[in-house]
């Protein structure tokens, strides 16, 4: 706080008085959060109404492998296959009810390009049951190979 010590030699006071402003501001935030509505928002949601608890069954999926070797093959449950008879096999599956799980497992040292081609003719065939199995071996991609291994 600045005070005056009785010494009036004309210089204007160099410091502000900021309380007063900080009084008023606070008086105009208290007034704003009072005038806010509450948030009355709602969306209603029509849920099913209880019945019979769902049956114990389990479906169980066949399990079809694609693999992308190193040597830039693609490989259908260990079958060598090209881009347009692995197209024609993916389509074929879909036929398949329920439709047979897809696991997608390239290699690391695969070329990226194959890979792409595969997922765009994976996305193109319409597959549903799709997933990537084998991602732990990419765990250190991307790291120098005598670096030092993370430990918990």
């Amino acid at each position: 706080m600045a005070m005056s010590g009785g010494k009036d030699d004309g210089e204007p006071m160099m410091e502000m008085n900021t309380t007063p402003l900080i009084d008023v501001m606070l008086v105009l935030l208290i007034m704003f959060i009072i005038t806010i509505p509450p948030a009355t928002h709602s969306v209603n949601i029509d849920l099913p109404n209880p019945s019979a608890p769902p049956p114990d069954v389990v479906v169980k999926r066949d399990k079809n492998k694609l693999v992308i070797t190193a040597d830039n093959q693609i490989l259908w449950n260990g079958t060598v296959l090209d881009g347009g008879q692995l197209l024609g096999t993916l389509q074929s599956t879909m036929a398949i009810k329920p439709e047979p799980e897809l696991q997608f497992q390239p290699d690391p040292q695969a070329p990226y390009d194959t890979a792409a081609q595969v997922l765009n003719i994976i996305k193109g065939s319409g597959v549903t049951a799709f997933g990537f199995v084998g991602n732990e071996q990419f765990s250190e991609f991307g790291k120098a190979p005598n670096a030092p291994k993370a430990t918990m």
